[in-house]
């Protein structure tokens, strides 16, 4: 079973740049199977990790950055495969 977990965060504008610096740096206590880092107009990065683990397992997931640095709370979901 797997499962991928996204997040994502809109960065104060013009400061995209530090907020993909902040991910990247960012350790998650455990390695995924893969990850991939991803940003988007209005200084939108999105972070994507795959996980073997059940869909309700406890996970470790990126935290929220500084408050500062960001203009609203970070979005998280979760996604199963569909075969």
């Amino acid at each position: 079973m797997s499962v991928v977990l996204m997040w994502e965060a809109r960065a104060v504008s013009g400061r995209g740049g530090e907020l993909l610096d902040w991910v990247r740096e960012q350790e998650l206590g455990a390695e995924p199977l893969r990850r991939e880092v991803f940003r988007a107009p209005q200084d939108r990065v999105l972070v994507l990790t795959w996980w073997d683990a059940p869909y309700d397992a406890e996970l470790p997931e990126l935290p929220e950055p500084d408050g500062e640095l960001v203009t609203r709370a970070v979005h998280r979901w979760r996604f199963e495969p569909v075969p």
